[in-house]
């Protein structure tokens, strides 16, 4: 890691579409464009916000965001 790199943490807690969108640097559309094709893995959002499980699905398939290790 380079001396003037920062890094922010993230951990693996339930998010929503508007943090993801926030975490990733992408619109809505491009977010969703994303997540389609691993949908039948995620599985169904039930509420406001994506489960422990399934974003633990959702970095395994799209990597964490630019600048951000888990924690």
């Amino acid at each position: 890691m380079v001396a003037n790199e920062i890094v922010a943490k993230i951990s693996v807690k339930p998010y929503s579409y508007k943090e993801l969108i926030t975490l990733y640097g992408v619109s809505q559309r491009t977010f969703k464009t994303w997540l389609t094709p691993f949908m039948e893995e995620i599985g169904e959002k039930h509420g406001r916000y994506f489960t422990v499980k399934q974003m633990e699905v959702i970095f395994r398939r799209l990597g964490f965001p630019k600048d951000v290790q888990e924690v």
